[in-house]
């Protein structure tokens, strides 16, 4: 993991130490008794994929299956690049959405040849991958021309629930993929302005969403009886995005603001805030947990990528090589856990790759 920068109190003590005089008037005091823990810089990329001709919206991993592992990334331009992370080239190039944004990309679980994209052409594709095929099998029309990304629920084989914002920017759609059957419409009784985020995940009492919104709050949705379970003012300023440990009942929400901001949720599914970390420069594009809940990954507008604790929301390093704004972060699914990457997308046209576990 990485490691932290050097104890500020044990530089202050140094730094106290040295301007008293101390270290000199005392011979007992050296400076080797002073320890200062000296941090690892910050790695380099292991290596950067370019050629999306555009700005590099959304990203995700397709790492657990057969064959090679895979890299999908959407662009500003519509186009879709299947990134084979074996050679680092794209083996395939989807042009789509009518060279709209793409803005959301997903995989089934059950199935590695079938992709989902969601662009601002107001369109849900799903594609099949198959024996080289790039062919679009369905569409969903979901009348959105907002910022929201949809969130796939598949809570058993051959079952998966969508979740995408609609033509009334402040509500959600929730339909059966398979049959694109409408299960339910979430929309606030309140004021919360438009549909930002929202993330879909199963309960012991049914699919749960989180959603955040213009005004900064968050509310948690009963999917099953269309009501919300709770609700929460976590920003001052527009949820940006948000991911959720499930295991561990706990969310993390970023906003245009500086703050990084973490919520925790009980077994009757009531938000509550927790911890926050105040970040150098305001505004992250989107964050994502790792799957095993130890730390996170923060895309920034300020063009850095920073990596935090879960636990604490530590701050653990900002890793650097982007020269325009981070829109998206994507930590794959690798088998083996030294294996496990960190993928970076910028508004500069390059996919950054980074190696997240430390090195013996």
């Amino acid at each position: 993991m990485f490691a932290v920068a050097c104890s500020d109190s044990i530089r202050r003590t140094r730094d106290s130490a040295v301007c008293t005089g101390k270290l000199l008037q005392n011979p007992r005091i050296k400076i080797t008794d002073v320890t200062v823990v000296m941090s690892r810089p910050p790695p380099d990329p292991l290596y950067i994929l370019r050629g999306s001709g555009a700005a590099v919206n959304t990203l995700h991993f397709c790492c657990g299956r057969d064959g090679p592992p895979f890299l999908y990334s959407g662009s500003g331009k519509g186009a879709i690049h299947v990134w084979n992370l074996t050679t680092r080239r794209a083996e395939h190039v989807l042009e789509s959405h009518a060279g709209n944004s793409v803005i959301w990309l997903h995989t089934f679980k059950d199935s590695s040849s079938s992709l989902i994209s969601q662009g601002r052409d107001m369109r849900v594709c799903v594609w099949d991958l198959s024996e080289d095929r790039s062919t679009v099998t369905d569409s969903l029309l979901t009348g959105s021309v907002g910022f929201s990304q949809c969130s796939l629920l598949e809570s058993r084989p051959g079952s998966a629930l969508l979740a995408h914002p609609t033509e009334h920017m402040e509500e959600v759609s929730v339909v059966d993929m398979r049959s694109w059957t409408p299960v339910c419409t979430l929309k606030p009784d309140s004021k919360l302005g438009m549909l930002m985020c929202m993330k879909m995940w199963q309960a012991d009492s049914g699919p749960v969403l989180c959603a955040g919104y213009e005004d900064g709050s968050l509310v948690l949705w009963d999917v099953s009886h269309r009501r919300p379970f709770s609700c929460l003012k976590a920003h001052p300023e527009p949820v940006m995005c948000l991911d959720v440990d499930v295991c561990r009942q706990k969310g993390i929400s970023g906003s245009s603001e500086k703050t990084l901001q973490s919520w925790t949720f009980d077994n009757q599914q009531n938000l509550q805030m927790h911890d926050s970390v105040q970040m150098t420069n305001p505004g992250v594009s989107q964050l994502r947990i790792r799957a095993d809940g130890k730390i996170l990954a923060t895309a920034g507008w300020d063009n850095n990528i920073r990596v935090f604790g879960l636990k604490k929301l530590k701050p653990l390093a900002v890793l650097q090589h982007h020269t325009d704004m981070v829109n998206s972060v994507a930590f794959s699914d690798h088998q083996d856990p030294p294996q496990r990457l960190l993928a970076a997308g910028s508004k500069d046209q390059r996919i950054s790759v980074w190696s997240i576990y430390s090195k013996s």
